[in-house]
């Protein structure tokens, strides 16, 4: 591992390069191609390597976009930009950052799930860890095989549960290869800083185990205590390794996040982006659509379509919410409503999952409503009358016309949420929720949407997608130097990402700001949660008063250093 490091001089900032001549112009890390100074190329041997212009980085961004934005298929456009980060990593944020609203379709959700997919069909380039069963007993020598030495933030998954997919086996790391580089985006964090790792422990997707081109470890999924003992091991390896490091796993099956999230939350700074971004995300939607409409809180009715890792984490930072606005007993029970493939959770039906107990509605509760079990989304609606639709089921269409009539005939202003992603899993789309409630519903979705127009006007599609929430919350534990990463955390996040909704956006329809201002947004929800981390009392000593210069001072922007020989 080397380490990269920034130091500074009588001339400014300068980074010290161990590389010349061919070597340089291949570490992705330093390569600025045609940007080298005349001065550099004469210091590092690139004579007659180079054409002779030298660019500005201004100039280099403007070719790659135009190049890249030529391409007409989603997929090819990510090869590129994914060629590009191969090559010249501060080129590549560069045109990211600049193009955020074009490439974080490509970069994340809808395109990524495609990628995932064909991933062995389009492997060019390893990037990060892969762990798998062989590195038993060795997963500490196999992250110092990591590029970087000082890793200060890894994402994690184990391919089961990609997006609303399902078990992609090794194509999975498109995830956290995507969601790392939009931490680096969005919230500053320097991508020498940055980890993206596959815990490959095989595949039940049996279409990739007979796939001849399939890259991953090529056996049926490990599970039961040879998994979690790996698991273990890794854990306590980048607690040792990199002492430093928030973890973030991402993209389990729910039984396993859960076992996972609330096993290691204390033993290294940790959380899980599908159950608590995606609460936090949502939270802050609910509270924003409170303030446009005039309505408390505690007046809401929520139902929750999925009762997977986003559906329980959303019902359980929501219910902590409704609590915190005064609710309790039956009518707390009765403000949040969970549903599954088989209807309204209730008591006693699955007590091997304990995860959801708390948020399942008692059998008699359920019987005084009209609900016994079995009723589905269509008799929900009847009998609750919800004032909040929210979707992460994975089940496309699963928001009908007539569910959707139904709730709208008794509520003035329905919130819908067709939260599933890829777009292709969305339980609707926002057109048909405007035309089905006559313009009357608020709509935001998890993947983006094309405006719509009804009745000669224009409303914007807030997305609510968890990059509104995650960077932040990294990039402030960091700053922090939490200990731990608290459900406090995330509530603060959610408030804060309410608060940055502008009167502009509501008077559009949206529940979310614009793609935009997320690097402004981040910063915010940053100090927000290092100011959460403080009271609960897990954060070093951050006086409240440098907070903000401090979560500015950690946010790197992508440009180039003068580089001199080590």
């Amino acid at each position: 591992m080397e380490r990269y490091r920034i130091e500074v001089d009588e001339a400014g900032p300068r980074v010290a390069v161990p590389y010349r001549g061919p070597q340089l112009l291949s570490h992705p890390m330093y390569n600025k191609s045609t940007a080298f100074t005349r001065e550099e190329r004469a210091s590092f041997g690139l004579a007659g390597l180079l054409p002779d212009a030298v660019s500005t980085m201004e100039m280099q961004a403007a070719r790659v976009h135009g190049n890249i934005v030529r391409k007409d298929d989603p997929v090819e456009r990510y090869i590129g930009l994914a060629a590009l980060q191969d090559r010249n990593e501060h080129l590549f944020y560069r045109v990211l950052a600049d193009h955020l609203e074009d490439y974080l379709p490509i970069v994340y959700t809808p395109t990524v799930g495609r990628v995932c997919q064909m991933y062995s069909k389009i492997f060019r380039r390893a990037r990060g860890l892969w762990i798998t069963p062989r590195q038993r007993g060795h997963v500490f020598e196999a992250l110092g095989n990591a590029p970087y030495e000082d890793v200060r933030l890894i994402v994690a998954t184990d391919n089961e549960s990609i997006l609303g997919l399902g078990d992609q086996g090794a194509g999975g790391m498109g995830i956290p290869i995507g969601k790392l580089a939009l931490y680096t985006a969005a919230a500053g964090i320097h991508p020498a800083h940055t980890l993206p790792i596959s815990l490959d422990v095989g595949t039940d997707n049996q279409a990739l185990l007979e796939d001849d081109l399939y890259i991953g470890w090529r056996r049926p999924r490990l599970r039961g205590d040879e998994y979690h003992a790996l698991v273990d091991e890794f854990v306590h390896a980048v607690r040792r390794r990199f002492p430093k490091a928030v973890l973030q796993w991402e993209d389990f099956r729910k039984g396993t996040a859960f076992a996972l999230l609330d096993r290691y939350r204390k033993v290294l700074p940790s959380f899980n982006d599908d159950i608590q971004g995606t609460a936090a995300v949502v939270l802050a939607g609910i509270l924003a659509a409170s303030r446009l409409l005039g309505m408390p809180l505690a007046r809401h009715r929520i139902v929750i379509l999925g009762a997977g890792a986003a559906g329980i984490g959303i019902a359980r930072l929501v219910r902590e919410a409704l609590q915190r606005a005064g609710l309790r007993g039956d009518e707390l029970r009765r403000a949040l409503a969970v549903l599954d493939s088989h209807g309204l959770v209730v008591e006693g039906e699955d007590p091997a999952e304990d995860y959801r107990r708390v948020l399942a509605w008692p059998a008699a509760l359920a019987a005084a409503d009209g609900l016994e079990p079995g009723h589905d989304l269509l008799a929900v609606v009847r009998a609750l009358h919800p004032t909040v639709l929210i979707g992460v089921s994975g089940s496309a269409g699963a928001f009908t016309e007539t569910v959707v009539r139904e709730m709208a005939a008794h509520v003035e202003r329905p919130l819908v949420f067709p939260l599933s992603n890829p777009t292709s899993q969305a339980e609707a789309s926002p057109a048909d929720v405007v035309k089905w409630t006559e313009g009357r519903a608020l709509v935001a979705t998890g993947s983006p949407f094309p405006a719509v127009v009804h009745a000669g006007r224009t409303r914007r599609i807030g997305q609510g997608n968890n990059v509104f929430v995650f960077p932040g919350v990294g990039l402030g534990a960091l700053v922090a130097e939490a200990r731990e990463i608290t459900d406090g955390m995330f509530r603060a996040a959610a408030e804060r990402l309410a608060d940055e909704l502008r009167e502009e956006d509501m008077e559009a329809g949206a529940l979310y700001p614009p793609i935009p201002a997320l690097r402004h947004v981040t910063a915010h929800i940053a100090e927000a949660v290092v100011g959460q981390a403080r009271a609960d009392g897990v954060a070093a000593d951050v006086p409240g008063e440098d907070v903000a210069r401090r979560v500015a001072e950690a946010m790197w922007e992508p440009h180039y250093i003068r580089l001199v020989p080590a």
